[in-house]
């Protein structure tokens, strides 16, 4: 499964009937959402036999697309099994009860509702009552490798600097890479994005640390033209949204880097291991949060179980407990502060950067704890289970989309 993004270029009418589609995606997704907690024992076929008494109850409802209606039901769903599911591994903390979306940004249609000119490929029109008709699509690649039955989805998402159109295509986008016979462990750090057990280190990009200043003067802009209590100005909306395209500037600099950083990783080593880090509970740390969420752990981690699924590498998470204090050599434990840079062993008298010394019991812990793990095409993430992306593309009701790869427009 992949995903082709385009940008999206209509009139002024088209974007608000957009819009008004987007909208009725949130009420329908809430309304079933509504019906689940109102009535025990309710199903996805449930949600999605309630679509129908919605259009029949609600004009601008029955507007939208049979199908689209069916992949709003299918998001309160997803949330609802989510849910059912933290519930019986006894996940710790929060179970992620679903609740109701105020902000959903996209809606989505399936098989029927759209139609691609195949003469070009460059234009969709779009056949619902909403009255979104035909719009051009903006972008580099060349929707004619593809049949229409091989696009599953065709999504329309309202980012900061415009609307865009995704298609998920169901293709077999795995690739042949020889073999290096190499293994690779890998320490997450802050100072550096990772080093691995040879010593070589990537550079922390600090992507949002460089626009910070320029973020906090837009974000003080819009504070100024915020008026409570009264409808929004002109200059409010403008100032917002200048404040959003820089935040959307910033996530897809940090998308990109981990793609391109995760991609070079996974090809030059036939074994990947790196730590099994909980971000989730590092950036409880108030002085550390900010450096934490910045360099972007988790989408690293995502994109390096990918590759390795596309490469044909295996690609292993292990817990990180003691291995920046146990030796590489000798298994000695040896205490030290985040302050100390370097590992020195008082037994087998072991001196090397407390990074390197990390990465290599990383690599030693995956290697005694990988086992039998099966082909590489079905190698595992951290809990044993198959990653979300590796089952096809899911779209999240922000609009986000946990796909494969994204291949996105050119900017």
């Amino acid at each position: 499964m992949i995903v082709l993004e385009f940008k999206v270029k209509a009139k002024t009418e088209q974007y608000r009937a957009i819009d008004e589609a987007i909208r009725t995606t949130q009420f329908i997704r809430n309304k079933c959402l509504r019906f689940w907690m109102d009535n025990k024992g309710v199903g996805r076929y449930d949600l999605n036999k309630y679509c129908k008494v919605l259009a029949d109850d609600f004009s601008f409802a029955n507007e939208l697309n049979s199908m689209a209606r069916q992949s709003a039901a299918e998001r309160a769903w997803s949330a609802i099994a989510r849910f059912f599911d933290n519930c019986k591994k006894k996940v710790p903390g929060k179970k992620g009860y679903p609740r109701f979306k105020k902000n959903v940004r996209s809606v989505e249609y399936k098989t029927t509702g759209w139609k691609l000119d195949r003469i070009t490929c460059k234009h969709i029109v779009f056949s619902d009552k909403k009255a979104i008709g035909r719009v051009k699509l903006i972008g580099t690649h060349d929707l004619r490798f593809y049949e229409n039955k091989l696009i599953k989805r065709v999504r329309l998402v309202r980012k900061a600097d415009g609307y865009y159109c995704q298609f998920s295509i169901d293709v077999d986008n795995k690739e042949n890479v020889e073999p290096t016979g190499k293994a690779i462990g890998l320490d997450m750090g802050l100072k550096f994005a990772y080093v691995d057990n040879t010593g070589h280190s990537e550079p922390n990009p600090r992507f949002y640390r460089s626009s910070e200043k320029r973020l906090a003067k837009l974000q003080r802009r819009v504070s100024k033209k915020y008026r409570k209590g009264q409808p929004q100005s002109n200059n409010y909306k403008k100032a917002r949204t200048k404040l959003a395209k820089l935040h959307l500037k910033v996530s897809r600099q940090r998308e990109e880097w981990a793609k391109r950083v995760a991609r070079c990783v996974t090809k030059s080593a036939d074994f990947v291991a790196y730590e099994d880090l909980k971000v989730k509970n590092m950036v409880r740390n108030p002085k550390l949060a900010k450096s934490i969420q910045d360099i972007g752990w988790s989408r690293l981690r995502y994109w390096i179980e990918y590759f390795g699924v596309k490469f044909g590498k295996v690609t292993v998470a292990v817990p990180p407990h003691y291995t920046t204090v146990d030796c590489s050599v000798c298994g000695n434990k040896v205490q030290k502060s985040l302050s100390t840079r370097t590992h020195r062993c008082n037994v087998c008298l072991t001196q090397m950067c407390r990074d390197k010394n990390a990465a290599a019991n990383v690599l030693q812990k995956a290697l005694r704890t990988a086992g039998h793990a099966g082909t590489w095409e079905q190698s595992l993430n951290a809990s044993g289970e198959i990653p979300s992306w590796a089952v096809g593309a899911t779209l999240l009701s922000n609009g986000n989309s946990m796909i494969e790869e994204s291949h996105g427009f050119r900017r």
